[in-house]
């Protein structure tokens, strides 16, 4: 199985060679001003850059926050962690396929906005 991922612009290409572990959806502030929300989590030698890892750049919050975001230089498109250790994070919303999984948790319910509709 093959799941292939790109940014908005098709200059950053990826793919994944097994399906995701999981599927979450963080309602923190900081994911949604990211760009991203829903993550998907695979084991690092599952992912391989396919083109456009020129194109990345990222972004490091100061502690006590540590989650690195990657975004395309040209884009913006928001890519998730794809580079941070042995399970990545990878946005979602860059998926061009089915990634087989639905949604497995939830988190920072709370810091949900009024806006957004109730989880199922």
């Amino acid at each position: 199985m093959t799941i292939k991922g790109s940014c908005c612009c098709g200059g950053v290409r990826f793919e994944l060679f097994e399906p995701p572990a999981m599927l979450g959806v963080c309602h923190c502030s900081r994911c949604r001003k990211a760009g991203s929300e829903a993550y998907v989590y695979v084991r690092a030698e599952a992912f391989r850059w396919l083109a456009g890892r020129d194109l990345l750049t990222r972004y490091r919050p100061k502690p006590p926050h540590r989650f690195t975001r990657t975004f395309c230089k040209r884009c913006g498109a928001s890519l998730g962690d794809p580079e941070s250790g042995r399970i990545l994070a990878i946005a979602a919303n860059c998926l061009d396929d089915d990634p087989g999984i639905r949604t497995t948790f939830h988190e920072y319910l709370p810091d949900k906005p009024a806006w957004e509709d109730e989880p199922r």
